[in-house]
């Protein structure tokens, strides 16, 4: 890739195709995601030799990893492995960090992502993040979950885009009555779904999320966890979760974390759910998800 001439752009390893007359804005999608067997085609994520530091501190070291478009991968560890500083790189959050720098390449769809010449707003518009604690904005329903595409200068119909967020956010039938109360009036399970329709309001590729059942009750995090599984026929899903169970009920490919002696977070181990839970490669992955540390 030339270090000078044009900016980069995200459309040359994806492609563009045009969404329904119910949604006639432009999302993205890859070969891979159109095909019978998505998982075998190219990976949305690749991280090569990923190490990431704070100052002189290094967080995570020396990490290869691929995630698939289509499918769902949880990233388990204990505190301090680096599981959510992993999601926090991939869509460019530590871009405003002081002192925040990185090794190594990370590369969406074949672009590293870290180039100069990328734009790290279409990064995030691309990759949207639902965080640990549900965060919905001091508005109506409504504009919640319009803001993002307002704000990207959307042109089409900005109703139907909003009840096509909300019904794919799986929150539809609980709110259509009331889309002018606010958000923050929902439950808290409520809440992380309407954060989850903002997410995909703005048509992305990739939705991470950090947690996002750790302040739930169990019949919420069912919800969710049940939304997830219909959302990863269009998009590809990385989840950070604590809950082992959950872990091994929601995902597809699971990639265990934990920190060296120098607290730097590395990959232990990444593979199929089934495979990780019940015959890991690594011992130290065994023990863990036993529960014999961690």
């Amino acid at each position: 890739m030339n270090e000078g001439g044009d900016p980069v752009t995200l459309e040359s390893p994806v492609l563009l195709e045009p969404e329904t007359k119910a949604s006639p804005s432009i999302r993205v999608t890859t070969a891979a995601a159109s095909a019978a067997t998505p998982a075998e085609g190219p990976p949305v994520f690749e991280l090569k030799k990923f190490s990431a530091y704070y100052g002189s501190f290094r967080a995570i070291k020396d990490m290869d990893m691929v995630i698939q478009p289509n499918r769902i991968t949880a990233l388990i560890g204990p505190s301090g492995s680096g599981k959510s500083t992993v999601l926090r790189w991939l869509n460019r959050m530590n871009d405003l960090v002081p002192g925040a720098h990185m090794g190594g390449e990370v590369l969406y769809h074949g672009v590293n992502l870290f180039d100069k010449r990328v734009d790290a707003v279409e990064v995030r518009r691309r990759i949207g993040m639902v965080f640990q604690k549900p965060n919905p904005f001091p508005k109506s329903i409504y504009d919640n979950v319009a803001f993002g595409p307002r704000v990207a200068g959307y042109k089409g119909k900005m109703n139907e885009l909003v009840e096509e967020s909300l019904r794919r956010a799986a929150i539809w039938d609980e709110v259509k009555d009331k889309l002018k109360s606010p958000g923050t009036a929902l439950s808290g399970g409520q809440q992380q779904r309407l954060c989850i329709a903002r997410a995909i309001a703005v048509q992305p590729d990739v939705i991470l999320m950090d947690e996002p059942c750790s302040a739930l009750d169990p019949v919420a995090t069912l919800k969710i966890e049940q939304l997830m599984f219909e959302l990863k026929q269009n998009y590809t899903i990385v989840i950070v979760t604590h809950n082992m169970q959950q872990a091994a009920r929601a995902s597809d490919e699971t990639m265990f974390m934990t920190m060296g002696e120098d607290r730097a977070g590395y990959m232990v181990e990444i593979g199929s759910t089934s495979e990780i839970f019940t015959n890991p490669k690594r011992q130290l992955t065994e023990d863990y998800v036993s529960g014999r540390f961690g």
